[in-house]
């Protein structure tokens, strides 16, 4: 059978592949005895016809946050792990959720512990998630741990609800306005351009470009249709390869204004996820490697993953991030203070709630501008219809 891992070679570098074994713990032995650190092993599901989109699998940030929650609450209770889990499995509304607490519930009795067991599902549970656990288990501080991070996935998912929710109006106007306008194409503007095309009335140069577009709407519809699917299907498939994502996530952060967006995103993220597990007793190096592996960006994965060597190599957070373009100065002025002072955790929680004051007012002003800047565009498309096709027909009926 085939393991899918993620690990770490002797050079720290982050590795993903697939190993054939028996069982999971000859694929770990055998991954160990190659000299590699295990971040994550599950084996390979097979795919199916809804099994390999992600949309009928998923498992929610919403429904992260109340397991932690709730499982939290159990385990203060003096609950049992496994009946705690048990307990869960038939809470839970999701059934993705459901399947992998079976999972976790059968892993934790066969001898794992919980921080092992989360860590084979990383797509549900992030590297943060898992240190935070693996070290509460040491302290035997479970509880807590669960509850802060319920805490700090509710502030991530809160601040996630209102990035979309800031985009959802937008977006839904501009793919209102691609469908009315490829509409009027196919079945609004034919009829009206073949009475200006019968007239001897002169043309402007907006008509014509009505007309042209109109005629090669109604004969290539179909070529558009596919080079739209083609190109979506292209691009997402090419976000998926490393050289794809890492241009895309390069664009993002570049981009006039909306990288300054993601650039505060990032940060926010950045911070709060480093504090969390400072505060958890996560040693720095592996704290930020973790910050590495889900702060969502490959170029801030890679210029964090530098940082972290840097300091494994004896440098400080400050100084390691100080000569990085992609941080603003801040973030290493105030980290050095929180270095100095031994409040490094307290800092980055100032941090973390300074920039997502940040981009929450930034996105309330985006959302406030966009409204009139979609109205513009409207009267734009209106002005380009009256200029194109009902001037030349008020001309028409005039010199009649």
């Amino acid at each position: 059978m085939q393991y899918q891992y993620q690990a770490r070679d002797e050079n720290g570098t982050l590795r993903t592949g697939t190993v054939e074994a028996i069982t999971e713990a000859v694929a770990f032995d055998t991954l160990k005895n190659h000299g590699f650190i295990v971040i994550s092993i599950a084996p390979v599901q097979k795919n199916d016809i809804l099994g390999g989109l992600n949309i009928f699998n998923r498992v929610s940030a919403k429904d992260v946050v109340l397991f932690s929650r709730q499982l939290a609450t159990l385990i203060d209770a003096s609950v049992p792990i496994v009946q705690a889990l048990q307990i869960l499995e038939y809470q839970v509304t999701s059934p993705s959720l459901r399947k992998v607490i079976t999972e976790l519930v059968q892993k934790v009795e066969a001898g794992d512990s919980l921080s092992a067991a989360l860590s084979q599902y990383p797509k549900v549970f992030s590297p943060l998630y898992v240190n935070l656990v693996r070290s509460s288990e040491l302290s035997g501080t479970l509880d807590d741990a669960f509850n802060y991070l319920a805490n700090q996935l509710e502030k991530d998912y809160d601040m996630r609800s209102k990035i979309i929710g800031s985009l959802t109006y937008p977006a839904f106007i501009v793919g209102a306005l691609i469908i009315v306008g490829f509409l009027m194409f196919i079945y609004v503007l034919p009829p009206l351009i073949g009475v200006l095309e019968e007239s001897s009335v002169a043309l402007p140069f907006t008509t014509k470009i009505l007309i042209a577009s109109t005629n090669f709407m109604q004969k290539f519809w179909w070529l558009v249709i596919i080079l739209m699917v083609g190109g979506g299907v292209g691009l997402r498939y090419y976000s998926q390869t490393f050289g794809g994502k890492y241009a895309i996530d390069y664009i993002k952060i570049k981009t006039p204004f909306i990288g300054g967006i993601f650039q505060k995103i990032y940060m926010a993220r950045f911070s709060r996820n480093l504090a969390t597990l400072v505060s958890g007793g996560i040693p720095i190096v592996k704290a930020l490697e973790s910050v590495a592996d889900i702060i969502g960006n490959q170029v801030y994965h890679d210029v964090i993953m530098d940082a972290a060597q840097q300091v494994r190599n004896g440098k400080s957070i400050a100084v390691a991030l100080v000569d990085k373009p992609e941080f603003p100065p801040i973030i290493s002025q105030m980290t050095q203070i929180g270095e100095t002072t031994g409040k490094l955790h307290e800092i980055l929680d100032k941090l973390a709630s300074f920039y997502e004051k940040e981009v929450n007012t930034v996105l309330s002003t985006l959302t406030t501008l966009l409204e009139p800047a979609i109205m513009i565009l409207l009267g734009l498309a209106v002005a380009v219809m009256v200029a194109g096709i009902l001037l030349p027909i008020y001309n028409l009926a005039g010199a009649q």
